[in-house]
């Protein structure tokens, strides 16, 4: 049978009963219900809603205003920066018989935000519950498929504070000494590669899986209950690293220091100009953490295909789809590379700084704190690019009409892409 189908043609028959002692009229339709009009759905974080693909269209708030772009120095918490781009990857797959696609999903969207306002949270931004949009979407179609990406941000930890964490020791390291740490800020300031425990714990992963697991059954619960005819097929996608295994060998070194040198200013600005400011020694944890968020999306698959086991529930690994063209995995990065560079602004000005060359320690602090105080002018960074939603396209492509209950989309080095 069809992964999607349209709502059949009902007809409500009624017993309308005349004057009292009168005979019963015969039984006559009171209401015919044409077919709605099918479509897709997509739910989630910003692995979703299409963050670093660009041509952001407005976002209606909490009062149902659509925000377009409100300027480089407004407040993040606007509906807008929930960056819902027309180059997302529900827009990009090929769904045959679906006429309609909402993409409700949400920048720096978590688990909370599936059932509750993201304002109601610290740093959420003003839209309604995804499921309350959700509900909207299924009084006027059909919602065959639903695309859901989501435990990468949880109340234990971010995608965004992770990237950060590392980026930053990395950009410490190399612009400023360690003995300029005590002598102008007063004491230490982490310049040490990232290990696994800085990026999550055991514990938090745990908990994150928890909340994810929640928000999910609460998704499938409510669509049970207003999707027209009850059929649909939901697809959980997980994640895929920016970044490589290993940096290619032009990143390696500058002026013969590594990144295991105090202080290597020229090897920091190539990086940072390739798209990977971050040392080599984090880049297995960092591999690490992404199979850990994998983990959390099938294990969410896992329990859901128990508790809802008439539900058509498919789980999509992505995390080899970008492989042979992350960032600095070939030596002209970031071109060609399918995801988007770090990028920074020396305050909100819209102006992107694509390279550190020349700039002293405390031109690095300033820019850095533009991304602390504004995140907009830096949250695309590590992120898939418009044509890494093209290959996330293709891989919502092979899961919508799969046979499969799990399948894992991979990149060949001639840049064919398999579902299987």
């Amino acid at each position: 049978m069809s992964v999607f189908r349209r709502t059949a043609v009902v007809a409500a028959m009624a017993l309308t009963v005349g004057a009292l002692g009168a005979p019963p009229v015969a039984a006559q339709p009171l209401v015919e219900v044409a077919s709605l009009p099918t479509a897709a759905v997509a739910l989630g974080d910003s692995f979703i809603s299409g963050e670093g693909a660009g041509s952001y269209t407005p976002v209606s708030d909490l009062n149902g205003v659509a925000q377009s772009f409100p300027g480089w120095s407004a407040p993040n918490s606007n509906a807008f920066f929930c960056h819902r781009s027309a180059n997302a990857s529900l827009h990009r797959a090929d769904l045959p018989g679906i006429q309609a696609r909402f993409n409700l999903a949400c920048s720096g969207g978590q688990p909370h935000d599936i059932a509750a306002a993201s304002a109601a949270r610290t740093n959420g931004r003003q839209v309604k519950a995804q499921l309350d949009q959700l509900r909207a979407v299924a009084q006027t179609h059909d919602i065959d498929l639903v695309l859901v990406g989501l435990g990468s941000n949880n109340s234990s930890f971010t995608f965004g504070s992770v990237a950060e964490k590392c980026a930053n020791r990395f950009i410490a390291d190399a612009w400023t000494g360690w003995w300029e740490f005590w002598a102008y800020l007063g004491g230490p300031v982490p310049q040490e590669p990232c290990t696994t425990t800085d990026l999550a714990t055991s514990a938090q992963l745990a908990a994150a899986t928890t909340e994810t697991t929640n928000a999910v059954r609460q998704l499938l619960a409510t669509l049970d209950q207003i999707d027209a005819d009850g059929q649909h097929r939901i697809v959980f996608q997980d994640y895929t690293n920016p970044l490589p295994l290993d940096l290619e060998v032009k990143f390696h070194e500058e002026d013969s220091r590594s990144d295991t040198r105090d202080k290597f200013r020229a090897l920091g600005a190539e990086r940072y100009a390739g798209g990977c400011p971050i040392h080599r020694a984090s880049l297995a944890p960092g591999h690490f953490f992404s199979q850990e968020l994998g983990n959390i999306v099938k294990s969410v698959h896992t329990t859901m295909s128990a508790e809802f086991p008439g539900d058509d529930l498919v789980y999509l690994n992505v995390q080899r789809a970008f492989d042979g063209a992350r960032l600095c995995e070939q030596s002209t990065s970031p071109t060609g590379a399918l995801a988007t560079p770090i990028r920074l602004q020396d305050g909100p000005t819209g102006v992107f700084v694509t390279s550190l060359s020349g700039y002293d320690k405390l031109d690095i602090q300033r820019i850095a704190n533009t991304c602390g105080t504004y995140f907009q002018t830096c949250q695309e960074s590590w992120h898939p690019n418009v044509a890494g939603h093209g290959v996330l396209g293709q891989c919502l492509t092979g899961a919508a009409s799969t046979g499969n209950r799990a399948v894992a989309c991979v990149r060949s080095s001639d840049g064919r892409i398999t579902v299987g």
